[in-house]
């Protein structure tokens, strides 16, 4: 039996139910639930430049330099030199491959001269020099780009659907396991070009690259795995130096360990608001209008770790580092020093500059390259300009599902649109997904504009109820004592109260606490 299970792995099958070949394409085994059907042919649909031709190269270079497995790849679109010459962008050597009989490229692309080649035979002689490269070459996969070049020359769809099922039942027939791209003409319309080719596949692989807001958004959607499980819905990916790589958010499980250990937030009071500071590995959330001293708070949280020998990463979205630099010396913060050190890593970038999915990517490879003990990014509502509510809940649960993972303790900030007065912190959708909230505002006491901070959540332990008055100094935050004297601070119209209301106030609230202890 143990025999069995390592000659399973060895092949990049796993036999359970419909067998399944691994495609070691990142997140794409986890939505498929262990890869493409053996033996089966997948069709992947999408409009021009969703990544379709990437996808079918990858599973083929994949299965070369993971399982040694030989592949076939049929082009109709683009030269061979082309499609090795693309390769070689990802660090794929295609040529290697090919000189040592590894890979076999079958080319009916277009005649340069003006000649179209798949007009000069029928599918019939197609499909004879697929069976002999595959039979020749042992190859196990087979990647056939694309199928809507192949039947350009059809004009009724009962025709193309009975040849791709010639095709199909052929490649069946000597057992590849083979993927199909074909062209679609809307990102949510019609499967396919012809409305027959998915009908005829066993499995069908939708990639999308909407345009969401101001912004592109990649997607992949497994619509059938014909008998077999895999997960529904659409899935964010992005395209890297090393291929496609989807996020199977989905696929994330709450099984991470919980830690009671307690890490500074860099500010005593702060600690003692919380009861001790904040649990190592929880998320923690600041939420605030512009100026109340997020960035102040994220930049002590910073310092407190790398002075105590915690590796610490600022993702910035709103400042560059000349601005992060200035204003943390006016705190007293040396964020060059750190950096020299080997103790800080800050990358500023534009939200803009990419889609939410890269950016994601980008702060995930980060992580892994300097394994930080804790991670800031300032600030989330920077990233959610021009995307819609889903997609940003998708990054959000990305970040914070991976810094829990990786045991990292994450500081965000949250810029609200509301200058005084009550915010709703839920708009956001993030204020679930957060173990710790303080909100940060500005309230209007005595003719002055003062700055109020309170715990508004946090998660497994007792923190304090009080909202406090602060002032912003060249040490940092000045946390003082709370508003006692005041009412309606949150709503933002404080309302003093008299001495005969503070008495009954503080009646009730011993009665309270006489009562709670008796319980």
């Amino acid at each position: 039996m143990n025999e069995n299970i390592e000659s399973i792995k060895k092949d990049g099958i796993a036999k359970v139910g419909v067998e399944k070949i691994k495609t070691m394409i990142e997140g794409f085994d986890d939505i498929s639930h262990g890869g493409m059907p053996v033996g089966r042919t997948t069709l992947v649909s999408g409009t021009s430049g969703t990544g379709k031709t990437l996808f079918a190269i990858q599973f083929l270079y994949n299965g070369i330099t993971y399982f040694d497995e030989p592949g076939v790849f049929v082009t109709f679109e683009e030269s061979p030199q082309d499609i090795i010459k693309n390769a070689y962008s990802f660090g794929w050597n295609l040529q290697q491959l090919v000189d040592e009989g590894k890979l076999f490229i079958l080319d009916a692309s277009p005649d340069p001269e003006g000649q179209d080649i798949v007009g000069n035979f029928d599918l019939s002689a197609l499909i004879e020099r697929i069976q002999y490269a595959i039979r020749k070459y042992k190859a196990r996969r087979v990647s056939i780009d694309s199928v809507t070049a192949v039947f350009q020359q059809y004009d009724a769809a009962s025709v193309v659907r009975r040849e791709i099922f010639r095709l199909v039942a052929r490649l069946k027939q000597v057992g590849a396991t083979t993927i199909m791209t074909t062209e679609r003409v809307e990102e949510y319309g019609p499967v396919a070009r012809f409305g027959v080719e998915e009908f005829v596949s066993d499995n069908v692989v939708i990639v999308r690259n909407a345009l969401e807001g101001e912004r592109r958004r990649r997607t992949i959607e497994i619509l059938k795995l014909r008998g077999t499980t895999h997960m529904k819905g659409e899935y964010p990916f992005t395209i890297t130096n090393d291929g496609v790589n989807i996020f199977p958010l989905g696929a994330m499980r709450l099984t991470q360990r919980s830690s009671n250990v307690r890490v500074s937030s860099g500010d005593e009071i702060l600690d003692k608001m919380c009861g001790g500071g904040f649990f190592k590995d929880s998320i923690i959330l600041a939420t605030g209008a512009t100026g109340t001293g997020k960035t102040l708070l994220v930049s002590k949280f910073l310092e407190n770790g790398c002075i105590n020998n915690e590796p610490a990463m600022l993702f910035a979205y709103e400042e560059s580092r000349a601005q992060l630099f200035r204003n943390a010396s006016s705190w007293g913060i040396d964020f060059e020093e750190l950096e020299k050190k080997g103790l800080l890593r800050i990358l500023c970038s534009y939200p803009e500059s990419a889609g939410l999915e890269d950016h994601l990517q980008i702060i995930k490879s980060e992580i892994a390259d300097f394994k930080p003990s804790r991670i800031a990014i300032d600030s989330l509502s920077a990233l959610a300009r021009g995307v819609s509510n889903n997609a940003f809940r998708q990054f959000v649960i990305g970040v914070t599902g991976f810094a829990k993972q990786e045991e990292i303790t994450g500081f965000f900030t949250n810029t609200t649109d509301q200058f005084m007065g009550s915010n709703s912190i839920t708009d956001s959708h993030i204020s679930t997904i957060t173990d710790t909230i303080l909100m940060l505002q500005y309230v209007e006491i005595r003719g002055e504009m003062s700055r109020a901070i309170n715990v508004f959540k946090m998660r497994g332990s007792w923190h304090d109820k009080g909202i406090r008055e602060y002032t912003i100094t060249a040490q940092g935050p000045d946390i003082k004592d709370s508003f006692r004297s005041y009412e309606g601070i949150i709503s933002g119209s404080p309302t003093r109260i008299t001495v005969n209301e503070k008495s009954e106030l503080s009646r009730i609230i011993q009665g309270v606490q006489e009562k709670t202890t008796d319980e």
